[in-house]
C-alpha cells in the first residue's frame, strides 16, 4: 500500500469509494464532492496496485485548526490499518497544529478507533460540539 497526496481528482474512483462505504450524500452529489476536494487543505489517498482504496480529507488553516472531514476505506481493506495510516500521514503534515477536530457517528467501533489514534471525545475534555445540518 502507498499513501500519497491526492492532487489529480478522478471523479469515478472517488465516487466509487464513497459509494462503497455507503456515503450516498457524497456519492449522489458529484459536483459537491469535486468542489469539496478543490477547497480542501489536504487530501491523501491510499493505493493498492494503483487502485484508490482509502482517503483522508482535511480542511482548516493548517496552523490553529485541522478538521478531519472525511476518512474512509473500501470495505475489502478495512481493519487492516489503512485508516490509521491515512490519519497518521495527515497529522504528520501538520506537526505543530494547535487543534485537530473530527466528527463521526456515535458507534463504539469508531469511537474505539479514534481513541486508539489519540483522540478524545469532546465530552471527555469538558467540551461540547454544535452542528447545523439541513433537514
Amino acid at each position: 500500500m502507498e499513501i500519497r497526496k491526492y492532487t489529480d481528482y478522478h471523479e469515478a474512483e472517488v465516487l466509487r469509494l464513497y459509494k462503497s462505504v455507503g456515503w450516498t450524500v457524497y456519492a449522489d452529489n458529484p459536483a459537491m464532492v469535486k468542489a469539496a476536494f478543490a477547497g480542501s487543505l489536504l487530501v491523501l489517498g491510499a493505493f493498492a496496485q494503483g487502485e484508490l482504496i482509502g482517503l483522508v480529507r482535511a480542511v482548516g488553516d493548517g496552523v490553529s485548526i485541522l478538521y478531519i472531514q472525511d476518512i474512509l476505506v473500501a470495505p475489502g481493506h478495512q481493519r487492516k490499518g489503512v485508516g490509521a495510516k491515512l490519519l497518521q500521514a495527515a497529522l504528520a503534515q501538520y506537526p505543530s497544529i494547535y487543534q485537530t477536530v473530527l466528527m463521526t457517528d456515535n458507534i463504539p467501533e469508531r469511537a474505539a478507533f479514534y481513541r486508539a489514534c489519540g483522540f478524545a471525545a469532546a465530552a471527555d475534555m469538558d467540551c461540547c460540539a454544535f452542528v447545523r445540518m439541513p433537514g
